[in-house]
């Protein structure tokens, strides 16, 4: 030890050297010997397996050779045979002496080749593109069909084509289908009545069938609320109603731009100056609080309702297209609600008890023709405790036969059990009864009488009208809503009178379509960038409860919404005017009572796949192009399988179209097909 530790660390180095290559050295010297040994069993002895035998008189093991040794074998028979041979008879399997080998796999297949790139990347001329429809390629050169697929109900996958549709004549640019039609409106038996005013749809197969165009130098429309003061004159170039009603303040033309000065027949000085009339005369008219929801019948430009807005009091403006049949038109045109409409033979298309006010100022309605049955119609629709005011002449005007239909007004709303509340100038207020105790204690025979008990006031899809007074409902459904935002929220008690399976449970589908809509608008305006386009004008062609319109005013969003009922689903349309909203009944099967380029936004959810088993689908898409503002935008939300067919009728519309998934995720069973209206057309 002292030799090598003297020796210092260099000795001590060689010796662990020479230990690591003794090691190695062994190491490789047992390998080689294995590997021969292994060669060998290999070479000369495959068939030398040892197997140990068991001993049955002493229990223990022997080991022995396999009883194959010095047998050659085909193994590929082998196998063959042992796939082939049956079980045996009594059912177990008899042990095998070798173990045999899986089967080989199957050849492989020919691949076709199915592109236009060969293996090398090479452009090939031969190549298969797998099954094709044949007419599909003698057609491909055509650009006037666009396709698409969807379901055959099966559900399998099957082609659609849809044709582009052509542009209309320059003529049909304000066309209203069921409002125009001339052929139908001559062979009315009279038209005294207004008959021609109502609707006369086209018979099937002659509706609409080419895209309405916009008027040269159509621009896209102010925004609001700028609007509501000024609008581009080539947007409505009829100058005739700023000719006619000039002197009284409604409209004037100021270079390439109409101008609303706010100004009425009967309120010359301004509409925000005549509310305030209101007002003073009736406090308990609280605008904005206790009225909410109003009518304003033969409403001119719309300045009232357009003034009211400011009030928080949302304002539905109707008017014939009559002779100065461009007034509807320009209060869209300024982003303020209305429609066409007329007092003739049959129900409006709202519900009953829908207004907390109705107006009619200087209206021209003979209000006490045929025992009153247009005033009958005023108080079928107006709510339980709401206010009727007229401005008009007979209130005012001391001339003999004015004064006489003074008296004729005095008399039947008298019979009407309405209180008149306030006269005051050219004003005067009355005030429907909150239930029917005033009606049940008028003298036998007093005329009109109460209409039937089976009568429903709701049911308003070409009814005609009725000489009777509307009962109220004796659970005063109508008459006790809350006052305005509260009841924008609160489930209202005439849920219990729509006709739905649920019972118990109304409030709460109430609650819960409330809360969906408010994610999927929030979702909206987050993702979607709705803030950003300027709505004003908005339709929702399948409403419900108007879920989705509650929605829209809970996020700001500084529109207005028309909620459509289908009377092909339950008649939820009170409910939407209890909660302080406005809507219309519809059936979209038929042409919708309005002008071109009337709404910025139109949606529609869950409405295709019902309507699809009683209208045509690019029928009503057509119809949906024809109300829809150049750079106009379509949401519609329904199931997969209608999608497809969806989507190539959009394109033959000339729609910019994009489908998007649901917030469910991409295997949902629904879709949300966005469309946008080009501003121009080729």
């Amino acid at each position: 030890m002292k030799g090598i530790t003297a020796s210092g660390g260099g000795g001590i180095s060689d010796l662990c050297k020479s230990a690591a290559l003794i090691r190695i050295s062994g190491f490789l010297l047992i390998s080689v010997v294995f590997f021969y040994v292994g060669k060998h069993f290999s070479d000369g002895s495959a068939q030398q397996l040892l197997f140990f035998t068991p001993q049955q008189d002493s229990g223990s093991a022997a080991v022995g050779l396999s009883p194959n040794l010095g047998k050659a074998f085909d193994v590929s028979s082998v196998v063959n045979e042992t796939a082939s041979s049956p079980p045996p008879e009594n059912g177990q399997i008899e042990p095998q002496h070798a173990a045999a080998a899986p089967p080989p796999p199957p050849p492989p297949t020919a691949v076709e080749r199915m592109g236009v790139v060969d293996e090398n990347g090479k452009m090939m001329d031969d190549f298969e593109v797998g099954e094709y429809d044949p007419e599909l390629v003698e057609n491909w050169s055509k650009t006037n069909e666009s396709e698409g697929l969807e379901s055959d109900g099966k559900g399998d996958r099957v082609r659609v084509r849809v044709k582009k549709f052509p542009l209309c004549a320059e003529s049909m640019r304000e066309y209203i289908p069921c409002l125009d039609n001339e052929e139908a409106i001559k062979q009315l038996d009279s038209t005294e009545k207004g008959e021609r005013f109502e609707r006369h749809c086209p018979e099937e197969g002659n509706g609409l069938n080419c895209i309405v165009p916009a008027p040269k130098g159509y621009r896209t429309p102010i925004p609001w609320p700028r609007s509501r003061d000024e609008v581009w004159f080539s947007n409505v170039p009829h100058a005739r109603l700023a000719e006619d009603k000039g002197g009284q303040n409604w409209i004037a033309i100021d270079k390439d731009k109409f101008k609303f000065p706010g100004g009425g027949t009967q309120f010359i000085h301004g509409a925000d100056q005549y509310l305030d009339q209101f007002e003073k005369m009736l406090p308990e008219i609280a605008f904005g609080r206790h009225t909410r929801v109003a009518l304003d019948v033969g409403c001119g430009v719309a300045s009232f309702g357009a003034y009211l807005l400011s009030r928080n009091v949302l304002t539905l403006s109707v008017a014939p297209k009559d002779v100065h049949e461009n007034q509807i038109q320009f209060a869209l045109e300024r982003g303020v609600p209305a429609m066409v409409a007329a007092f003739a033979t049959r129900r409006l298309l709202y519900p009953s008890q829908a207004f907390d006010l109705i107006h009619c100022s200087r209206c021209r309605i003979n209000w006490t023709r045929d025992d009153g049955i247009l005033l009958l119609e005023i108080n079928r629709m107006l709510r339980a405790g709401g206010y009727f005011a007229w401005a008009a002449q007979p209130v005012y005007k001391h001339e003999a036969a004015l004064e006489e239909q003074w008296e004729e007004m005095v008399n039947l709303t008298t019979r009407l059990c309405w209180t008149l509340v306030k006269k005051e100038g050219y004003i005067a207020i009355w005030q429907k009864p909150l239930n029917n105790s005033c009606y049940l204690s008028r003298e036998e025979g007093t005329l009109p009488p109460l209409c039937a008990p089976d009568d429903d006031p709701d049911k308003v899809w070409y009814v005609d009208l009725k000489a009777c007074i509307s009962r109220l409902p004796e659970e005063g459904y109508g008459s006790n809503i809350t006052a305005w935002p509260e009841r924008l929220q609160t489930p209202p008690d005439r849920l219990q009178s729509v006709q739905i399976d649920a019972y118990i449970s109304r409030k709460e589908l109430f609650r819960a379509e409330s809360r969906y809509w408010k994610e999927i608008i929030q979702g909206y305006v987050r993702a979607l960038h709705w803030g950003k386009f300027k709505l004003r004008n908005v339709l929702d062609m399948r409403a419900g409860f108007g879920g989705f319109a509650a929605a829209l005013i809970e996020n700001k969003l500084d529109c207005w919404v028309l909620n459509v009922i289908p009377v092909s689903g339950p008649n939820t349309l009170p409910v939407i005017y209890d909660r302080g909203l406005i809507g219309v009944m519809h059936d979209w099967c038929e042409p919708f009572d309005t002008y071109p380029r009337t709404y910025d936004l139109i949606h529609a959810a869950g409405l295709f796949s019902v309507e699809r088993k009683r209208c045509n689908i690019s029928t009503i898409m057509l119809e949906m192009d024809r109300i829809l503002r150049p750079g106009g935008h379509v949401y519609i939300r329904d199931t997969l399988n209608i999608m497809d067919e969806l989507q190539e009728t959009g394109k033959a519309l000339g729609w910019h179209v994009s489908m998007r998934d649901t917030s469910e995720g991409p295997h949902a069973s629904y879709r949300i097909l966005t469309c946008d209206k080009r501003l121009l057309r080729a």
